[in-house]
């Protein structure tokens, strides 16, 4: 990992005003094309210059930068996600007033939601990036990174994780990627934002704090081991389970399974079939919806029946998308390691109580 680099340190920047740490990955707000724009956008600005480029950033916060990668969105692994972690602690541990995180858009929210459920940093961090490229005409990035960095100053903003975006800010537990290409991309369905940038500064519409629960996530410090897997299966019309199926006897085969269902959490009857089998195996099976909002419930039965998988010991996971039960379930699973042997579906199991209410 990078050590921070660019512009003053906490230490040396001036005492009357807040200091807020860039951490720099990439994605979309720092890309450019080559010069007839065939090749597609790829990650080549630094995070120094980001900032550089928005000079009213001055006026709100001194700022130094600390670049871990330089990747796509779709491109971020595990292990760049952790890195993000361990810089957001490192940061709040040498005194920031808040940490501001430039992220590509694909995987923002998961990025958010992972540092959410481990980081022990007692400053708010606050992940931003842009819909439009660095240099595309309108890009959004300037806009998006000024307003992360007002909410990672903001008194109201004392700990937890955020995505700051087309000028709202949304927590991590329900931020979702709603449209491929919109400014307004983002939103917390069933929530809504935190707080929203107007014309007087920012107004809070809740609480600016963390509600994702970790409490079956004991282990401060917890980090997801790279190694554990968790498959994410989609149910569809006609869906044979046949892929689950090989993958459950392949060398290979996933610790977990999280399935995105059809409506409240549902499976055809070939799929809900092998999922059984994957829980009779003492794999944690997690139940999500494809939908856009709304949580799973054990109202079907039948095969594949969202109260049949539930009666096979499937697990509800609430309104959490997918990906973002996947990391919760690879994360119980990392802190489980080989103790919970004959244990692990309880473990998991109790970090999903309760994950259906929204405060």
């Amino acid at each position: 990992m990078s050590p921070p680099n660019s512009a003053p340190s906490p230490a040396s920047a001036s005492s009357s005003q807040p200091h807020v740490r860039v951490v720099s990955t990439g994605g979309t707000i720092a890309s450019t094309g080559d010069d007839d724009d065939t090749s597609g956008k790829t990650p080549s600005v630094s995070g120094e210059d980001l900032v550089d480029a928005v000079p009213e950033l001055t006026e709100y916060a001194s700022l130094n930068v600390d670049t871990v990668c330089q990747r796509s969105g779709f491109q971020m692994t595990v292990e760049n996600a952790t890195d993000i972690v361990d810089a957001a602690e490192r940061a709040a541990e040498e005194g920031v007033t808040g940490v501001v995180v430039t992220h590509g858009t694909d995987t923002m929210a998961e990025s958010a939601y992972y540092l959410d459920l481990v980081s022990a940093a007692d400053v708010p961090v606050v992940f931003t990036g842009a819909q439009r490229p660095f240099d595309q005409e309108g890009t959004d990035g300037p806009s998006n990174l000024l307003t992360a960095v007002r909410a990672a100053v903001d008194d109201r903003f004392q700990t937890g994780s955020y995505l700051a975006f087309n000028d709202t800010v949304h927590a991590a537990r329900w931020v979702v990627k709603s449209h491929t290409s919109k400014l307004e991309t983002f939103a917390s369905p069933g929530a809504g934002p935190v707080a929203e940038l107007t014309p007087n500064g920012l107004r809070t519409f809740r609480e600016p704090r963390s509600y994702t629960d970790a409490s079956a996530i004991p282990d401060d410090g917890a980090r997801i081991d790279p190694d554990i897997r968790v498959d994410i299966v989609t149910n569809a019309m006609g869906a044979d389970g046949r892929q689950l199926a090989q993958a459950l006897e392949s060398t290979a085969a996933p610790d977990a399974v999280v399935l995105a269902g059809t409506g409240l959490g549902n499976a055809t009857g070939e799929l809900g079939s092998v999922l059984e089998t994957a829980i009779d195996d003492g794999l944690p099976v997690v139940l999500t919806s494809r939908c856009y909002a709304g949580a799973t419930a054990g109202l079907y039965g039948g095969p594949g029946g969202g109260q049949t998988l539930r009666e096979a010991g499937a697990i509800s996971g609430g309104d959490l998308p997918a990906w973002k039960a996947r990391l919760k379930v690879a994360l119980v699973l990392s802190v489980a390691g080989d103790d919970a042997e004959g244990e692990v579906q309880d473990r998991v199991a109790a970090a999903f109580e309760g994950v259906e209410s929204v405060v």
